[in-house]
């Protein structure tokens, strides 16, 4: 039997098209037409002998052979890129400073640094996973050189975009996150107790402005400094969170507001801001890394929500 070779190019469009939702978009981003895109994809299909897509409504879906392709496609994709970001990157030095939520710091601060290391072992890093309002506050003074964070729109922030440093990843939606464990009586009257950060928290102030909008009293019941302290204090349900799924623990699971009275959150864009619209090329390629682990990131915990 000949072996199969997948070619790098097919196999970065196809999970491009299914990041994107769109292989016209895929198209855009890769640099091809949409028909050399759709070739690609054929050409895969023959290769494994199976669909990788099937019709889900208007749009399409994974088969579960085209979820098995989707893992390796990004493995073999993210090892041909380091390999050739580590051959030719061999003499670049520097330091680079990165900052992220907590959200992030366990799911992909491993894999990112580890990659980034061995692809650039005489660069330097500096990685810090802090809240948000720190992280921005950080990034202004000139202590970071990239942060994931939080788009709170705030006017530094503001001038950042228009420089053109900073990239859209994501608008997960914010959510109420408790456990099974959780009393609350609604129809008594009771105040929402809420398990929140005991400093300055934007989502925070959105929740609370959403419950005094919707007339929905509540009280606090906990207060961390730490995320790992919200989910333990919500698992345990002493109160609810506020957060997106992203980094949720087992422990613990998104509310469904409706059944339980509260409000519609809204969504929060995620964006990778850089200190300069001209960063140096340690900082250009480690940015480089972080965007393309979180959009995997983001594209599987869409696929595991769906």
């Amino acid at each position: 039997m000949s072996q199969v070779n997948f070619d790098i190019a097919a196999l970065r469009s196809f999970v491009t098209g299914v990041d994107l939702g769109s292989f016209a978009k895929a198209a855009d981003r890769v640099g091809r037409s949409t028909s050399a895109v759709s070739a690609q994809i054929r050409k895969l299909e023959e290769q494994t002998s199976t669909p990788l897509f099937r019709k889900s409504g208007r749009g399409l879906a994974l088969t579960d052979a085209g979820e098995v392709m989707l893992r390796y496609a990004r493995r073999l994709i993210e090892l041909n890129d380091e390999a050739a970001s580590a051959t030719r990157g061999t003499d670049l030095e520097g330091w680079v400073r990165l900052g992220l939520q907590e959200d992030f710091g366990e799911s992909l601060l491993p894999g990112v640094l580890g990659r980034f290391a061995r692809a650039h072992p005489k660069v330097r890093i500096e990685a810090r996973v802090a809240r948000n309002t720190d992280l921005l506050v950080r990034l202004d003074a000139g202590e970071l050189d990239l942060a994931l964070a939080w788009d709170d729109l705030n006017l530094s922030m503001r001038a950042r975009h228009a420089a053109g440093a900073s990239v859209l990843l994501a608008k997960p939606q914010i959510g109420w996150i408790g456990s099974d464990a959780l009393q609350w009586d609604a129809q008594a009257g009771e105040p929402l107790p809420l398990v929140l950060f005991d400093g300055p928290c934007m989502l925070c102030d959105i929740a609370t402005t959403a419950l005094d909008r919707a007339g929905i009293p509540w009280r606090v019941a906990l207060t961390s400094p730490s995320l790992a302290g919200l989910w333990a204090a919500a698992a345990a349900g002493l109160g609810v969170a506020v957060r997106t799924h992203y980094g949720l623990p087992s422990t613990v699971q998104m509310l469904d507001a409706a059944a339980y009275g509260l409000p519609a959150l809204p969504t929060l864009p995620l964006i990778l801001l850089r200190a300069s619209s001209t960063p140096a090329p340690p900082v250009e390629q480690l940015a480089t890394i972080v965007l393309e682990a979180v959009r995997g990131y983001v594209s599987e915990g869409q696929a595991a929500a769906a």
